[in-house]
């Protein structure tokens, strides 16, 4: 398949699983490596890292890899200049790399004392290219499943027939889909079992409640609202969601939620 790939310099396919999605705070638990160069020839290498931190249980549910897997593996410190040399005036690939795997390595080598720039760099994302080839509207969904041409875009009447047809047609396309309207529900829910709102604004980590956006990434509701109430003040004035506003709210008034609750929606 290579004589499909036209390679100038080495090309360097990589993933990585992390503790979380916030490069600022969370850290590599694993990284691959698939080195091609323009020879065809490849080399490919899989290291796990310890964090220095712990890996939340939702994190070891999406990779299975717990503090146990990485108590005795080298910290990304230990390995940074290496596999910066290894990696250095190489094209990358990767999978969302764009919106995940280069910010998190970018903070890693920065943290490690390295400058890791893509600018000279040609990034291909196959994620960006599943997204055009396979473009997610309504109308290519409706091509797609059904095998029409959605007449009357945008009309309410139009897409609401078209989207009853998709789902059907995504039901008799896979199978393994489920058939109940609970299973269903659970299977379209983006959120993730780490999402404390339905728009990820805050998240659990372990059983606290840290933000998922902004210069507070990272950093608890309890502390925020100890140390710095006029951020939550601000989202509670803001244009947020009902539910992240009563959250921010919430706090303000000491009241915070927790994994056993939360099902519920009470606070304690």
């Amino acid at each position: 398949m290579m004589q499909n790939l036209q390679l100038e310099r080495p090309l360097v396919v990589f993933d990585i699983e992390s503790t979380g999605v916030m490069p600022q705070r969370d850290r590599i638990v694993e990284i691959a490596v698939l080195k091609i160069f323009p020879d065809g020839h490849t080399q490919n290498t899989v290291r796990r890292l310890n964090p220095e931190m712990p890996i939340p249980p939702g994190a070891t549910a999406i990779h299975g890899i717990s503090d146990a897997d990485v108590a005795d593996c080298p910290t990304f410190l230990l390995i940074a200049e290496k596999l910066f040399r290894y990696i250095e005036d190489c094209d990358l690939a990767g999978y969302n790399i764009t919106g995940f795997d280069i910010p998190m390595l970018e903070a890693e080598f920065k943290r490690a004392g390295f400058t890791f720039k893509v600018d000279d760099r040609k990034v291909i994302d196959a994620y960006n290219i599943f997204c055009k080839l396979y473009p997610r509207t309504l109308t290519a969904a409706y091509q797609f499943f059904c095998g029409k041409e959605l007449q009357g875009a945008h009309g309410a009447a139009a897409d609401t027939a078209a989207t009853f047809e998709v789902l059907l047609g995504q039901l008799e396309k896979h199978p393994e889909l489920p058939r109940t309207v609970a299973e269903l529900a659970d299977f379209s829910d983006l959120a993730g079992p780490d999402a404390v709102d339905r728009t990820r604004r805050f998240k659990w980590s372990d059983n606290e409640v840290i933000v998922n956006f902004g210069k507070n990434a990272g950093r608890t509701l309890r502390d925020i609202a100890a140390n710095d109430p006029g951020f939550l003040r601000w989202i509670v004035r803001s244009d947020f969601t009902d539910e992240v506003k009563e959250i921010a709210n919430n706090a303000l008034l000491g009241k915070f939620p927790t994994r056993e609750n939360a099902a519920n929606g009470a606070a304690e």
